[in-house]
């Protein structure tokens, strides 16, 4: 496995390693419909009396979907865990954003300032705990990256719906030898346990390696 550093040429391909009942959605138009019904099919197994409920589940999946491979994605992953009768709700997209839908920057260290100055984000010493932090951290075979925590109002009509907010995190990995970023975007409705499904993120990003 070669580190960010010893590239001399892009990479061919990206992997990651996510936890078993994270489940693969295709985006792509022509596999789409066909992933929903097997991930519905999955999640309400067994469940006899939900169909409005299933449909809604369907709903939100599609437009998440089209939402992803709209803005780049190159796959999206569902999870599927629970604890006991809690479902761990979570989602990971992966996206690849187009040059003219990011700024003009290939470095770190420069890509956390601005963001940084447009969202006002927090310092890692600030004792605003909901605030947002941005900051650069390194990934151990993938190089440095932005990681960017926030929280996002609830949208009751598009989280089966949920009132509470949702988590975000965010790690901008520049591809090694391109101008390019690859994102990493996790989130999860899970309020009362988004310290806990921050970490399981952190440590899916720690998997990236280039290929």
């Amino acid at each position: 496995m070669k580190n960010a550093s010893e590239f001399t040429s892009p990479p061919s391909d990206y992997n990651v390693i996510v936890p078993d009942g994270w489940f693969a959605l295709p985006l792509g138009p022509e596999d789409r419909d066909r992933g929903i019904v097997a991930l519905a099919d999955q999640q309400f197994r067994g469940v006899d009396n939900a169909p409005h409920i299933k449909k809604q589940f369907m709903r939100e999946i599609q437009r998440k979907a089209k939402d992803a491979y709209g803005v780049g994605g190159t796959e999206l992953y569902i999870s599927t865990l629970s604890v006991g009768q809690l479902p761990l709700a979570s989602s990971l997209l992966i996206s690849i954003p187009g040059p003219d839908e990011w700024p003009d920057i290939s470095d770190a260290h420069e890509l956390a300032e601005h963001l940084a100055s447009k969202s006002g984000a927090r310092s890692d010493d600030s004792d605003q705990p909901d605030a947002e932090e941005v900051g650069v951290v390194t990934l151990a075979a993938a190089g440095n990256a932005v990681r960017q925590r926030r929280k996002e109002a609830p949208d009751p009509t598009s989280q089966l719906g949920s009132t509470l907010p949702n988590t975000l995190v965010t790690y901008y990995v520049p591809i090694p030898a391109t101008k390019s970023w690859l994102l990493l975007n996790f989130s999860t409705p899970m309020d009362p346990l988004a310290d806990q499904m921050v970490e399981l993120f952190d440590t899916v990003a720690g998997t990236l390696h280039w290929d």
